[in-house]
């Protein structure tokens, strides 16, 4: 019998001629189809941010003009709430410590993470343990982070005075001590996220190429010498980005603040959130709280613009 699979047509054998493209009133109403099933995905989301960022945003803006108590009408009140909350004492507190907060944030939880990353790179066994070590606490929730870390700056029989006590040196106050309460949040707050900020580095790390690190070597650069000369220049956009980011966030700080120290001792981790929050929750004092969001917001809105006009100009080099 003979086989005629794949057997190849007659040089003569007419080819069919291609479909005819469709008519051009078709082609428009099935990209139109297209478009509106797009934006009806789309829809869902939109809706989600307009109504749970957009309108209290702009929600906020208007409290903070007016005399709002919850069961009573609102009255406009113009700039008094900015008035009252920049003469409060409480006002300077909070900014202080958010600064000072935010400045112990970039000395200590900035190069921790730039290190950790410059290790795991060079590590050649067991990375990928270590990788999900690093990012473990990421996945923790926070307020259980901060319970965790409470116990352990216990001053009685926290787990950080025992360290110290089986090493026979002086224990501490932590979080009970009005000047070391703020370093404490500063720590727990590094230790809380530092995972995500580690493999951006890694990611940055592994794209840089092994030829200009084969060059160094070759001109006797040692490790010092090859980051300070090659690593550091080729992820140098990553960590100007990641370092305003590092900023915006940090400013933002209210976990720590509230469940570890309630803002004490004397007031020495009171932020900015959270003495948003004692405006709205504790003094039923709604105007002044969204006034203290609004100057929050132009300044963090300073620091976003910078972002994306530095994200900008580096893509468009």
């Amino acid at each position: 019998m003979t086989k005629t699979a794949g057997r190849r047509p007659p040089a003569h054998a007419a080819v069919p001629p291609p479909p005819a493209p469709p008519p051009a009133g078709d082609l428009g109403r099935r990209r139109l189809t297209d478009q509106a099933r797009a934006y009806g995905f789309l829809l869902g989301g939109l809706l989600c941010f307009a109504l749970f960022s957009w309108y209290p945003a702009i929600r906020a803006v208007v409290i903070a003009f007016q005399t709002y108590t919850p069961g009573s009408p609102p009255q406009w009140a113009g700039t008094a709430n900015f008035t009252r909350v920049l003469h409060d004492p409480e006002f300077t507190a909070a900014w202080r410590n958010t600064l000072a907060f935010t400045l112990l944030a970039l000395l200590i939880g900035f190069a921790i993470p730039f290190v950790l990353a410059l290790v795991l790179n060079e590590l050649r066994h067991a990375r990928a343990f270590f990788r999900v070590a690093v990012y473990l606490p990421v996945m923790i929730p926070p307020v259980v982070s901060a319970l965790l870390w409470k116990w352990f700056y216990d001053p009685g029989a926290g787990l950080a005075n025992e360290a110290l006590r089986f090493a026979h040196l002086p224990t501490s106050n932590w979080s009970n001590g009005t000047d070391t309460a703020l370093v404490s949040l500063v720590i727990v707050a590094t230790w809380a996220n530092m995972g995500g900020t580690v493999l951006i580095y890694l990611a940055a790390l592994q794209s840089i190429p092994g030829e200009l690190y084969e060059a160094a070597e070759l001109d006797g650069a040692n490790l010092l010498q090859r980051v300070r000369h090659v690593t550091i220049p080729q992820t140098r956009f990553v960590i100007l980005m990641l370092m305003l980011l590092q900023i915006i966030a940090t400013m933002q700080v209210f976990t720590e603040p509230f469940v570890i120290t309630g803002g004490g001792p004397e007031d020495a981790t009171v932020t900015v959130l959270y003495l948003i929050y004692k405006y709205a929750f504790l003094y039923n004092d709604f105007g002044g709280a969204c006034a203290l969001s609004v100057l929050l917001l132009l300044l963090l809105g300073a620091f976003s613009a910078l972002y994306l006009r530095l994200t900008r100009s580096e893509g468009d080099a």
